[in-house]
């Protein structure tokens, strides 16, 4: 197979001298489009791992175009995004676990046929059916009107196809696999946010990480918001279920979830009438401002771990949704530089972040599946000791009104 080298700000992304051979899927400036493309460990003449990654254009119904990549280890995780959905995480399964949920929503929607200002503002609803969508980063949180526009529900990336896409593969074990994307929220007198994102796999683990580097491109400086909108059901999902997290204090988002505050961390099973609850969390760090939240199983022998930094992403959400399998049976672990009130009023309660021109920022999380009790009771341990002696309070009156 041909070593490419990537013309594009993607490169910036590799920390340190990394040989590895790389192959451009998709280049907007450079007019390449590979649509359907497969490598593999055994083309590769790796003979101590085997896995396989491949990029296939699909079609039928609003599906019609849409680009998923699969990255399939074995013994290890198969992981599925879309790079025509902002590089959305649509699932990762390993183990006999699977992470994701089940939408009503069937097809991984082409962002054509998507209208975001449909149903007032609501239209994103209509391609939501992923594990983990980047909720930002011009805007996030609920629909609002103001400043003359419509800030739609969790902002435009998850539903901008990546102008750039690779794929690289370390030439030395252990073999790490890196998928990349360029994502740009660029309009005419408006923003010009782009960013690099990255998936990083080595063959085997129970775990991979993001790392996305947002930068602004105008000559003016923007706001900025991102909400990491994780989400996960069955088999980790079920009556009894429980979330976890070192915390200094959890409120309502409204006065709906007020009424289930006392048992915010526990779930229910599918619940015919369930109206969401979402819960604000300030989540609590170790010394190297790092944390970990992590939603586990009743029997205490699966679950789901995401760790991230709070200096990068201060405020945590936590979004239930037990209703009817049928009707989408899930929760959301969300950390964020912002919660899900509309920007107006996180602008108000000063969690908007700014870029100045030219300055980037950066977010690292980490994704673990957990498919044992001993990995489960690590992630207890972990939060046990960054809560150590604090006291979480719980606040019954929710910080604003939408």
């Amino acid at each position: 197979m041909k070593k490419t080298v990537m013309l594009s700000a993607l490169a910036l992304l590799v920390s340190g001298p990394v040989m590895a051979k790389t192959w451009v899927l998709t280049s907007a400036e450079g007019g390449v489009e590979q649509g359907n493309w497969r490598i593999s460990s055994d083309q590769l003449n790796i003979k101590d791992q085997q896995f396989s990654i491949e990029q296939v254009v699909l079609h039928g119904g609003k599906q019609e175009g849409s680009k998923v990549i699969k990255l399939s280890s074995k013994n290890g995780l198969t992981i599925a995004l879309s790079p025509t959905r902002g590089m959305n995480l649509l699932y990762a399964d390993g183990f006999g676990v699977h992470m994701g949920w089940s939408s009503p929503v069937k097809e991984v929607v082409n962002p054509v046929f998507m209208n975001l200002e449909s149903r007032n503002g609501l239209g994103w609803l209509e391609g939501f059916n992923e594990m983990v969508v980047r909720c930002g980063y011009e805007w996030t949180g609920h629909p609002v009107t103001a400043d003359g526009q419509i800030y739609t529900l969790h902002g435009k990336v998850g539903n901008t196809p990546a102008s750039q896409v690779s794929v690289d593969v370390s030439e030395t074990a252990p073999y790490e696999i890196r998928i990349r994307g360029l994502v740009k929220e660029s309009t005419f007198k408006k923003a010009d946010l782009q960013t690099e994102m990255e998936l990083r796999y080595i063959p085997g683990s129970n775990s991979f990480s993001l790392h996305d580097v947002l930068t602004n491109h105008a000559d003016y400086p923007h706001d900025y918001q991102i909400i990491y909108h994780s989400n996960f059901s069955k088999p980790i999902l079920e009556q009894g279920a429980r979330f976890i997290t070192p915390y200094e204090n959890v409120s309502p988002f409204n006065d709906y979830a007020k009424k289930g505050l006392k048992e915010w961390q526990t779930y229910a099973g599918p619940t015919k009438g369930f109206d969401e609850m979402v819960f604000n969390i300030k989540p609590l760090a170790d010394a190297s401002k790092q944390t970990v939240a992590a939603l586990l199983n009743k029997a205490g022998d699966k679950g789901v771990a995401i760790s991230y930094n709070t200096e990068q992403l201060p405020v945590l959400t936590l979004w239930k949704n037990t209703d009817t399998e049928k009707q989408g049976y899930v929760t959301g672990i969300e950390p964020g530089t912002s919660y899900a009130y509309p920007v107006t009023i996180e602008r108000e309660q000063k969690r908007v972040k700014q870029l100045q021109p030219g300055q980037s920022t950066r977010f690292d999380l980490t994704y673990t599946l957990l498919h044992n009790s001993g990995q489960v009771a690590e992630v207890e341990k972990r939060v046990q000791e960054i809560q150590g002696s604090k006291t979480p309070q719980s606040i019954e009156t929710p910080m604003a009104k939408e």
